[in-house]
């Protein structure tokens, strides 16, 4: 449940006003997390003004992995958490990601990338981040992207710190603009 208290903090400090959304967040299990992690899917509705939000966490290790197909469905974006400093998991998150991004009932879904724990020393820069997930020369940029081309989806990379609550904000904002 950390994760929706999180998340609803992040909303509160938005300007998402009139909007409904299906956002599904993924990522690894983190072995290093002061929290708990999320060991079966839970949703939660979260309402902020006018603004609607249904946010699945489906949880990160392996078990929970096999059910996130299940969620796919009317999804209207997909936030992607990687442990920066975890960084010999890179490649198990490179792989989930990749499976996520070629699954054809996701092909137009935006994806944000979060890279969490920048405030730990050594942490992967978002240069390293983008490397190591195959992700350099691919995203679609931090401002607004034409979605008149329908093959392109919106694709992001933004490095923060949920402990210190820095840096996620941009990448909510960003992610906002795509969600009808």
């Amino acid at each position: 449940m950390f994760l929706f208290d999180w998340f609803y903090s992040v909303l509160a400090s938005l300007g998402l006003w009139q909007k409904e959304a299906k956002i599904l967040f993924l990522g690894l299990d983190n072995r290093l997390v002061q929290h708990q992690p999320t060991q079966h899917p839970t949703s939660e509705e979260l309402s902020i003004g006018k603004i609607k939000f249904k946010a699945f966490d489906l949880g990160g290790h392996q078990i929970a992995r096999r059910v996130w197909k299940d969620y796919y469905a009317k999804v209207d974006a997909v936030v992607y958490l990687v442990d920066a400093y975890d960084k010999e998991r890179f490649a198990e998150s490179k792989k989930e990601l990749d499976a996520l991004l070629s699954d054809e009932s996701l092909a137009t879904v935006p994806f944000l990338i979060l890279g969490n724990k920048i405030d730990i020393p050594y942490a992967a820069s978002e240069d390293e981040l983008r490397f190591h997930l195959g992700l350099s020369g691919v995203t679609t940029g931090k401002g607004k992207v034409n979605l008149a081309d329908s093959s392109v989806r919106p694709l992001e990379v933004f490095m923060c710190s949920i402990v210190r609550k820095m840096g996620y904000g941009d990448g909510f904002k960003w992610v906002s603009q795509y969600i009808k």
